[in-house]
This record gives C-alpha cells, structure tokens and sequence, in this order.
C-alpha cells in the first residue's frame, strides 16, 4: 500500500505548502475530512479553519481559509484564500485584524462590503483557533 500522498496548498501569494505526506485532515463544508493515501477521489468546498498535515509520524498544522479541496487516490490538492503555518501567526496582529472586521460589521456597509468583512473576520478567526490551540 502506498504510504504518503501528495499534498500541495496554493494561495494567491504562491504554493503555501508542497509534499509527500503520510495524512491530511482539512475543514470541509460537511465536516472535518481525513484524507489517507489511495482516498477515493473526491472535489469539495474548504471552509475556514484548521488543516492538520501528519508527516513521518508529526502533525504540522496550517490555518486556512476558503477554498477548494480536489482529491486523487494519490494526490490532495488545496486551492485557498489564506494557508498560515501556526509557527507563522502573529496573534496580536491577527487579533487586532479580527476586532477591526467586528468592529466594521457595526458600520453601514453594502452586502457586498459586509461578505468581505465577513470572509475576513473568518480568516482571522481560523488563524486565532489555529495559533491558540497549539502555541506554535
């Protein structure tokens, strides 16, 4: 049996994250997804949150935000807004992004000014939960 999948991560800044990989649990819009090598193959909508990349028997874990999810048998590919390393959040910059957006939500914005404040707001909540949970 094959033991490591492919995953690759590219954000609109370049390719967040590229290697061979023995798991992959995302945030799909159904729930938590684990993704083991010959997965059957499968497309769905990422949801902000937190990726966890089991790698030579250690989770790395990655905030990220929306996006879509396509999967091959040997090969996960994550197209998204946002993918963070935990070691890399800033949370006092993070935090601070995050209490702008809620405080903008309080303003009188158009739909399409309050989705943007939204998807935001989502990005830095998932970078918080991220950062918070493991103390990277």
């Amino acid at each position: 049996m094959t033991k490591t999948i492919k995953l690759e991560i590219v954000t609109p800044k370049g390719t967040a994250y590229s290697d061979d990989v023995e798991m992959v649990t995302l945030p799909g819009v159904e729930g938590q997804l684990g993704v083991l090598p010959l997965h059957a193959p499968l497309m769905t909508q990422l949801v902000p949150g937190e990726v966890i990349v089991r790698k030579a028997g250690h989770d790395d874990f990655l905030a990220v935000g929306e996006g879509l999810v396509e999967v091959t048998g040997d090969y996960v590919a994550i197209a998204t807004d946002m993918a963070v390393a935990s070691d890399k959040i800033d949370e006092a910059a993070v935090e601070e992004a995050r209490r702008r957006a809620a405080a903008r939500l309080n303003e009188k914005l158009s739909s399409e000014e309050v989705a943007s404040v939204n998807a935001s707001l989502a990005r830095s909540l998932a970078q918080l939960r991220v950062k918070r949970r493991h103390h990277g």
